[in-house]
């Protein structure tokens, strides 16, 4: 099966959620923000496009760390696969679906998409509300150096292993 492969770099929008599977996986979620950048002439400066956000999946060991080391607003490089979905809340059942052909999962949030013409105001039979999701199966998650993070310098500052009577560390 052909998957797409993904690199987005971006900020942790919301701290990661962290949790055990009934089989004992380690599961952590959080929601990543990627801004596009683009060069205005008239200003003769960087400004800021739009923001495509991602719900960012990681499993086992790689759960563990992110959510012992990633925290809000944290400059982030995640890689994996893509998944976009379109969603659709069914008022009737009260209840998050997947369109017809997808699997069962979480929803993840997403970007609202219209629903029709007209959306929900107007008369007669109201339609369901749909949207798109953006979710990542990580399977790396970094922090983005070129950006000037502490948080890595933080989580990752090396310590001793072995003190010496001279107070000399050995690696």
């Amino acid at each position: 099966m052909n998957e797409s492969w993904v690199t987005v770099v971006g900020n942790a929008a919301t701290r990661p959620d962290f949790w055990e599977t009934a089989a004992g996986v380690a599961v952590a979620r959080f929601r990543l923000a990627a801004t596009v950048r683009r060069w205005d002439r008239g200003r003769d400066a960087w400004a800021d496009a739009y923001t495509s956000f991602y719900t960012v999946w990681t499993w086992r060991s790689l759960a563990a760390n992110v959510a012992g080391s990633v925290s809000l607003g944290e400059p982030l490089v995640v890689h994996g696969t893509l998944r976009v979905r379109e969603r659709e809340w069914d008022r009737e059942r009260e209840r998050d679906r997947p369109l017809q052909g997808e699997g069962e999962g979480g929803g993840g949030g997403g970007a609202a998409v219209p629903s029709g013409p007209g959306g929900d105001s107007g008369g007669g039979a109201q339609q369901p509300r749909r949207w798109v999701t953006a979710e990542i199966d990580a399977v790396a998650v970094g922090h983005d150096l070129t950006r000037g993070t502490s948080a890595f310098r933080r989580v990752s500052q090396a310590k001793p292993l072995l003190n010496t009577p001279t107070g000399a560390t050995s690696p």
